[in-house]
This record gives structure tokens, sequence and C-alpha cells, in this order.
């Protein structure tokens, strides 16, 4: 297997464990944190209501949603742009990747003093993006004979 593509594996791989293992200390799922799935819901509440969850700040409820969207961009495009997309197409989605890894560190930032909160699955999740936004740049330059 080539570089590109084991970093691309590595990055679903990473991406789909981190839906089941805790992002956050508090979560009523599991005893020792909030799982992916529900974090990703949690996250999606400014427009996709979840009982119970609500932002109070605007611009939080603003980058829950960038990263909701993050998210389902991950798992519905990636496969898309590897299996069938062109260079362009994959150079975009490598920058597109990277700026979701940029957006989705505002967890790490925001959380302040409480990151310490933070649990394994948020970080798997987190570094999912720049696996794949490497493996799509290594791709996007790679001849199609190599």
């Amino acid at each position: 297997m080539r570089r590109p593509h084991v970093l691309i594996a590595g990055a679903w791989l990473l991406h789909a464990i981190a839906w089941f293992l805790p992002v956050v200390r508090e979560g009523v799922t599991f005893p020792h944190g909030l799982p992916g799935w529900q974090a990703f819901r949690v996250a999606a509440c400014a427009v996709w209501p979840y009982e119970g969850t609500k932002y109070v700040e605007w611009y939080n409820a603003v980058l829950g949603t960038m990263s909701a969207v993050t998210t389902a961009l991950f798992i519905l495009g990636s496969v898309w742009v590897v299996t069938s997309g062109s260079t362009t197409l994959r150079r975009t989605s490598a920058w597109v990747a990277t700026l979701a890894f940029i957006v989705n560190a505002h967890w790490y930032v925001l959380f302040g003093s409480d990151r310490a909160d933070l649990r394994i699955g948020y970080f798997l999740w987190w570094f999912s993006f720049l696996f794949v936004g490497l493996g799509l740049f290594d791709l996007s330059t790679r001849r199609p004979d190599e």
C-alpha cells in the first residue's frame, strides 16, 4: 500500500474509532465521558435540536455547527474524493481537510483551563482531519502510474 493510502486509511480508522470513544469527561452514556457520536449531536444542536443542549454564545453555536459539518464532509466526502476525485479535487479537498483540522482546534482552545477534560476520542477525531489532508496532498501530487 502506498503512503497516501496508508495515511488516508489511518485517518478513516481514527475517525471511526473516535465515534465510540469518550470525547469529553461529561456525558451520560459512558461512565468516563461523552462518546463521539453523542458529541456530534451536541455539536450540531444549533441546527439539529438535541434535548437538554443549547449554546449560550452565538459564536459557540457557529463553531459547533462548523465542527459537525466538517465531520459530515469527512464521512461523505473523503471516500468519494479518494475513489473517484480528480487531482484538482483531491488537492482542494486536502486544503478543506487542513482547514477543518484548524477549525476543530477551537474545542481545545476554547476549553481553556478545562482542556484536561478532553479525552482520547476528541484527539483521534481531530487528528483524522490532519491525516486525511496529508494523504490527499500526497495523493494529488503523484502521477497516476505511481
